[in-house]
């Protein structure tokens, strides 16, 4: 390899994306740096996905990212109408459109962690971008590792070097060259549909739209059917079709249905649907985090929101090996965790993608159970670690399956004000106890009052890991949880 070469890093992470960033931030928010190089030479301008879910949510409130995101999100407290079906918008009459289920529904009592509206991908990555740098134009040629870890051969602007990292994150995408270059495999359906153009398009609809929101509107007219997906709700759109992009402009004004409508095309980027996931997440000192795990159809917003939440489970179990407080058998566990809920995750889209109506229509809790989908809500944020989907209290009811077993994410009630037990958990192992419990108040637990689930130990990822018994336990379940 080239002689030329860097220093050497805890952590390389090839992929600059939102999963890439926010390894990079969870990571640093645990004391450990990463170096991230992304082939592209700046950050991506198109918006791509857009819905925040409330997990996501809960993860930026941890690192204090969380306002800073609301801040930027689409407002919509006006209401969104969800999804809706129209020939073209002009020939729409919003005023009588009412929401749909998923829209409509209020948000769950049990998380902390709720977005005041869509956030498109871009302007979060603008927000991760706050916390960690990119070096940009920086494509990975080919690594090699050891027992020690990895050395990446790296091309840049100024030509190729190598850098030596300790382990190294694949987060490049679904056709990863991290993947490639260490031999794993993927399963599942791979590309669905037709080759698709998602349009990023200005155009000042306030005259046809009003005050209406909506997250997406199927347009039907035989001249230019596709998707409009809102950005801004204003002036910026995405317009997603199979017609022939050159003719973008023609195809967006047909959607609106004002062929003297003034459009200004800003990007195209070409995409297909695909549902797979990686055999493996990891091999040796190389771990695969987002599309390059898993790639998820994109019905019911669960593809980003699941990279992330791969990047979050990551991150604390690195900083604790690369501190020496946990045994390398700790980062075994990221794949058997995360891998089954992306195999969920992956099912619960295409089951979306057959039947749309069981992620946007009103009363299909019944035909979600004819068919085994599972409500959207619980997908996000009602899996366990460890328990198939099947065994969960409830596929529809999120608060039930958060009731405080091991392997779930530990509930949320309000302690003081604008303070949830997740905040108590603080990124470290912690244990909650109810405050009259004499026993583990001596032991330092962090107290609430009324805790209806007793004392729960919790992983810093906010995921229990242990219904705690007596304080004298804990060194040996420590040991046990961080395999040392």
């Amino acid at each position: 390899m080239n002689s030329n070469s860097v220093p050497t890093q805890d952590v390389l992470i090839v992929g600059g994306g939102t999963v890439g960033l926010s390894a990079a931030v969870f990571l640093a928010h645990h004391g450990v740096r990463a170096l991230v190089v992304e082939r592209e030479p700046a950050p991506q301008v198109h918006p791509r996905a857009t819905g925040i879910g409330p997990r996501t949510m809960e993860f930026l409130r941890e690192v204090g990212l969380a306002d800073a995101v609301n801040e930027i999100a689409i407002d919509a407290k006006g209401g969104s109408l969800g999804k809706i079906s129209v020939e073209t918008l002009a020939s729409a009459d919003f005023t009588t459109m009412r929401p749909s289920a998923q829209v409509s529904a209020s948000p769950p009592a049990c998380t902390p962690g709720v977005a005041r509206g869509t956030c498109p991908q871009n302007r979060l990555d603008s927000v991760l971008l706050t916390r960690t740098s990119v070096t940009y134009g920086t494509r990975l040629v080919s690594l090699d590792q050891d027992s020690e870890g990895v050395t990446a051969l790296l091309s840049g602007p100024d030509g190729p070097y190598e850098v030596r990292a300790r382990y190294l994150i694949g987060a490049d995408g679904v056709r990863s060259t991290v993947r490639s270059a260490v031999g794993l495999g993927v399963s599942g359906p791979g590309a669905l549909g037709q080759n698709t153009s998602n349009v990023l398009f200005r155009a000042d609809l306030r005259g046809i739209v009003g005050n209406a929101r909506f997250a997406v509107c199927d347009v039907t007219t035989p001249d230019s059917p596709g998707m409009i997906v809102t950005i801004d709700g204003e002036k910026e759109w995405v317009f997603h079709t199979t017609g022939d992009a050159s003719r973008a402009s023609d195809l967006v004004r047909g959607a609106i249905g004002d062929p003297s409508a003034e459009v200004e095309i800003v990007s195209v980027l070409p995409w297909r649907p695909r549902a797979q996931v990686a055999d493996s997440f990891s091999t040796g000192r190389v771990f695969l985090v987002g599309d390059a795990a898993h790639a998820v159809p994109p019905l019911g917003a669960f593809g980003m929101n699941t990279g992330i939440a791969d990047a979050h489970n990551l991150a604390w179990k690195l900083a604790y090996v690369l501190r020496d407080e946990a045994g390398p058998g700790l980062l075994d566990t990221y794949g058997s965790e995360r891998r089954p809920v992306a195999v969920m995750t992956m099912e619960q889209a295409l089951l979306r993608l057959s039947d749309p109506r069981l992620h946007w229509a009103p009363g299909m809790a019944a035909e979600r159970a004819r068919v085994g989908a599972i409500n959207a809500p619980v997908v996000h944020l009602g899996y366990r670690y460890g328990t198939p989907m099947s065994e969960l209290p409830s596929t529809e009811d999120l608060a039930l399956d958060l009731d405080g077993s091991v392997g779930s994410r530990v509930p949320h009630l309000w302690v003081a004000d604008g303070v949830s037990s997740l905040d108590l958990v603080g990124s470290r192992f912690t244990v909650l106890a109810d405050a009259g419990d004499p026993v583990w108040a001596s032991a330092g637990a962090q107290l609430i009052d009324g805790w209806p689930y007793g004392p729960l130990l919790v992983r810093p990822d906010g995921i229990v890991a242990w219904k705690a018994t007596v304080p004298d336990a804990l060194p040996a379940v420590m040991d046990d949880l961080l395999h040392r």
